[in-house]
């Protein structure tokens, strides 16, 4: 009979893994996964301690009940996996590495601000040899999560430090491997007039650990792993039926490793980036909170998360930033920022595709998205192509833009449509002038304006402004836009992804972001 599927923290079948199942007369029956994982034995129904070994592949123990559905095995991989929980934490408070590793590991606390700086040794991995390895679960771990050294006792703890920011702990294990597991930490107390968000809801959005994303897999792993990634996702079997065409996405859990938000140590932040996620995650926030670092503005960083739960104090802070791609947004973030934007506040939004999609969390670790079903918000060859436009309201209404597809995966500078006003100041630009040439997107080359692109829509608040337009092919140039008056407030957004990719790089990129901070700061 069919006993189930074994697969890695991918979801990708493994073959020949030699499987042990022990029922209650504990007579061990003995057989192997196929080429599919798939697992067959001459067993009756019922339940059974199993035992599973494979090469490349951490071995364990585990119980499975045979008969009904078809158990989904799950072996990881022989390599450095972790996290830290939570993954965002308040200064002087306690948060637990995490961590599984084939090999003895140290670990090590770096601060990612203008440049990656060693903070303090964290220790080596505390467990005998052999059992610094430790298992995954079975199941849909992208929606159950990982629950490896929970509570006090074995796992390593760390305090938040003063200082608020960007933190990575650092895995590097005896065989040479390393994983980053990136560790945002916020200040007890407003200690700053601008507020930055690291976007942790969209990267758990895009983390596709246990083989499901908003992306892989949307609405579920399929009935068995894939053998061939390429001949198998639906990503590339059926590419005309689209990624969100079902009304329902089971959760996603934040509690489990996110490789893509890990940073190579080869890659600088003066570098371009060398990771496909790499432009619009982790690594991407990296080089906005460098360059504010850079400039000499003081900032306090906080998790989308923590303001989803209320507790950003935005009535503390004169400016809020948002960075290249916040796209996954609860209803009362948005309801939040609306508010505090009407009653005087200022939002610098430099990223592309932002506060598309509404989501929820749950109980604090899952995170529930509500893509719907997209083929009932058309073509996209336009601006307000929105999931949260079409479940709630339009985020043009706040940000002055709305995502347009047409710009999707290219890149081109920018031309200047508005040169007398102030966010120009001192760059010696005139209209039709090109600017944002020079980027560190590894990913999408080109420019400033693109990766991902939005434009002025008919939500936008009356009054917003064009200062410049991407040049983008085919009309996909993001809209660089001034909302002068919403309410007491005022917004400027950038609607590029990669916007943020030429702070570092680009003068005039930099010059205008910094003309406007410094006048959100210094209108009261």
């Amino acid at each position: 009979m069919l006993v189930g599927y074994v697969s890695d923290e991918n979801d990708v079948a493994i073959a020949d893994v030699a499987v042990e199942l022990i029922g209650a007369d504990g007579v061990p029956v003995g057989c192997r996964s196929s080429a599919s994982g798939r697992v067959d034995a001459d067993i009756p129904p019922g339940r059974y301690d199993v035992v599973l070994a494979g090469v490349g592949y951490g071995p364990k123990r585990t119980t499975a009940v045979v008969g009904s559905e078809p158990v989904r095995f799950r072996l990881l991989s022989d390599r450095t996996y972790g996290f830290v929980w939570p993954k965002e934490t308040v200064s002087g408070h306690t948060a637990q590495i995490r961590v599984s590793c084939p090999r003895p590991y140290r670990l090590s606390l770096w601060r990612y601000g203008s440049r990656r700086e060693r903070v303090a040794p964290l220790g080596v991995g505390e467990h005998e040899p052999g059992a610094t390895a430790v298992p995954l679960p079975d199941g849909d771990v992208s929606g159950s999560g990982v629950d490896w050294s929970p509570g006090e006792f074995p796992g390593q703890r760390v305090v938040a430090p003063e200082r608020g920011g960007l933190y990575f702990v650092h895995v590097d294990d005896d065989g040479g491997g390393f994983h980053g597991l990136p560790w945002i930490v916020s200040p007890a107390a407003p200690a700053a007039s601008v507020a930055v968000l690291a976007s942790d809801l969209t990267w758990t959005a895009y983390n596709s650990f246990g083989g499901r994303s908003n992306y892989l897999n949307p609405a579920g792993l399929p009935p068995a792993p894939v053998v061939s990634r390429r001949q198998d996702l639906a990503f590339y079997t059926t590419p005309e039926r689209g990624e969100w065409e079902d009304e329902h996405y089971p959760p996603l859990s934040l509690r489990r490793p996110d490789p893509d938000a890990s940073i190579p140590l080869t890659e600088d932040v003066d570098g371009p980036t060398t990771t496909r996620p790499g432009p619009h995650l982790a690594a991407a926030d990296w080089r906005l909170l460098a360059w504010l670092e850079r400039q000499g503005i003081e900032h306090d960083l906080y998790a989308e998360s923590r303001l989803a739960r209320g507790a950003v104090p935005l009535d503390a802070y004169r400016v809020l930033v948002l960075g290249c791609h916040p796209e996954y947004w609860t209803h009362p973030m948005f309801e939040q920022v609306r508010d505090w934007v009407h009653a005087g506040g200022r939002l610098l939004h430099l990223g592309g595709n932002g506060l598309n999609c509404e989501v929820e969390l749950l109980d604090d670790d899952r995170l529930l998205v509500h893509n719907g079903d997209t083929r009932e918000l058309g073509a996209g060859d336009g601006p307000d192509w929105s999931r949260f436009t079409a479940r709630r309201e339009p985020e043009a209404a706040l940000l002055g833009v709305g995502y347009d597809q047409r710009g999707l995966l290219t890149a081109a500078p920018y031309e200047v449509v508005e040169p007398s006003h102030w966010a120009f100041a001192g760059t010696g630009l005139a209209a039709g002038d090109l600017f944002g040439h020079a980027s560190l997107n590894g990913r999408i080359l080109g420019g400033a304006s693109g990766h991902e692109t939005d434009k002025i829509s008919p939500h936008s608040p009356p009054g917003t402004t064009l200062l410049a337009r991407g040049v983008n092919a085919n009309g996909g140039g993001a809209h660089l836009v001034h909302v002068p008056a919403l309410g007491r407030g005022e917004v400027v957004s950038a609607g590029s992804i990669a916007f943020v990719m030429s702070l570092l790089v680009d003068d005039v990129v930099s010059a205008l972001t910094r003309n406007v901070l410094d006048r959100f700061l210094a209108d009261r």
